[in-house]
């Protein structure tokens, strides 16, 4: 099989599909891999480590698309890349679909087989290659904040943990997930007052017993959202409902109770976004004020740290795109059951349910189509 590997073209975005260790693990395997040139820079992978390990250095992401069978990404393909792609062509990289329906009847139209990264999902009801970056993304949505709360960024002028006699600042992170557990590390790090909410009591008890008596941990319900977002310093959306829009668990009501200069940032964006007052922002203009209070909402995060959630995602998509290459996407899908519920589209079809059913559109069982 042909794999290709394009530069990332998302605003600031540093990532790339493929490190070294993958692209000689495909050619051992007989595979022929296609990187573009520069595509690693961010990522501190030169176009000559790539060639050392066996690519082919490519100069455009056009003849990438062209010449290969399977195209590696980390990020959705943007508009400029639709037409690139091509029939029977698989896709393998995040795609967040539910949230996306201009990108997922674009990806319909091209007859594609798209494969996403956050809904390949194992028994135990884990999302292997999520977690990583959803575990960068937490730790991030801590440091951000800290740095947002400043004055000179915007914020109420405060530091995280405080100082003796003086108050800590107020964190509230929705949701007890990996995201959630990662920020909350974090904050209770840098010494601030968290508190956690959750819909599944058994998160919380293991959210109480690993924190003990470092944070405070809530079932979450509208009353106590409300609650606690009003008097927050820094609200971290980290809810995930998988390969699903998130749920507006935040109002515009309760952001304008918030104090002026308080920070939301909300991970869950990617997905649709958590706070009713956030929309997709980037890198390059990453926050905006609602009522007084800073708004950071960039889908990509981990493109900021590169070096760090490169690795931490090639570690994990390799196994399943070594896969795909040495059995073909049926048989590999056949054979593997977590890789079967990555298949969100096939050939003009929406092949995983929740997708379907958010946008409004037909659903077709991946079982149809093998």
């Amino acid at each position: 099989m042909i794999v290709g590997v394009p530069k990332e073209i998302k605003n600031k975005e540093y990532r790339v599909g493929m490190v070294v260790a993958g692209v000689r693990a495909l050619t051992q395997a007989g595979h022929k891999v296609l990187i573009q040139t520069g595509a690693g820079v961010g990522a501190g992978v030169s176009d000559e480590d790539y060639r050392k390990a066996g690519a082919t250095l490519i100069g455009t992401s056009k003849e990438i698309y062209e010449r290969s069978d399977m195209i590696v990404k980390v990020k959705e393909p943007l508009h400029e890349e639709f037409a690139l792609l091509r029939e029977d062509q698989i896709l393998f990289t995040y795609l967040h679909l539910a949230a996306e329906e201009r990108l997922t009847k674009a990806l319909m139209e091209r007859k594609i087989v798209g494969i996403a990264y956050e809904t390949i999902q194992p028994t135990d009801g884990s999302l292997p290659l999520l977690a990583p970056m959803s575990a960068v993304a937490g730790r991030m949505a801590t440091q951000i904040g800290a740095t947002y709360l400043q004055h000179d960024n915007g914020g109420k002028g405060m530091l995280l943990g405080g100082v003796t006699g003086v108050n800590r600042a107020n964190v509230v992170i929705l949701g007890g997930g990996v995201v959630g557990v990662n920020a909350a590390r974090m904050a209770v790090g840098l010494g601030a007052q968290v508190t956690i909410l959750d819909v599944n009591a058994h998160r919380l008890d293991y959210l109480a017993d690993i924190f003990r008596n470092e944070v405070n941990t809530l079932y979450s319900n509208s009353e106590q959202i409300e609650k606690v977002v009003t008097s927050a310093d820094l609200v971290i959306g980290a809810v995930l409902v998988p390969g699903a829009k998130a749920p507006k668990l935040v109002t515009r009501e309760m952001v304008s109770q918030m104090q002026p200069g308080g920070v939301i940032v909300d991970v869950a964006v990617d997905q649709g976004g958590s706070v009713e007052t956030c929309r997709p922002t980037s890198h390059e203009h990453p926050t905006y004020t609602v009522d007084g209070v800073v708004h950071y909402a960039v889908p990509n995060m981990p493109g900021a740290v590169p070096r760090t959630s490169t690795y931490a995602l090639t570690n994990v998509t390799m196994k399943y795109a070594l896969m795909l290459a040495n059995l073909g996407w049926k048989e590999a899908v056949r054979r593997d059951e977590p890789l079967r519920k990555g298949v969100n589209i096939v050939h003009g079809k929406v092949t995983y349910q929740q997708v379907a059913e958010d946008l409004g559109l037909a659903y077709d069982p991946i079982t149809n189509h093998l």
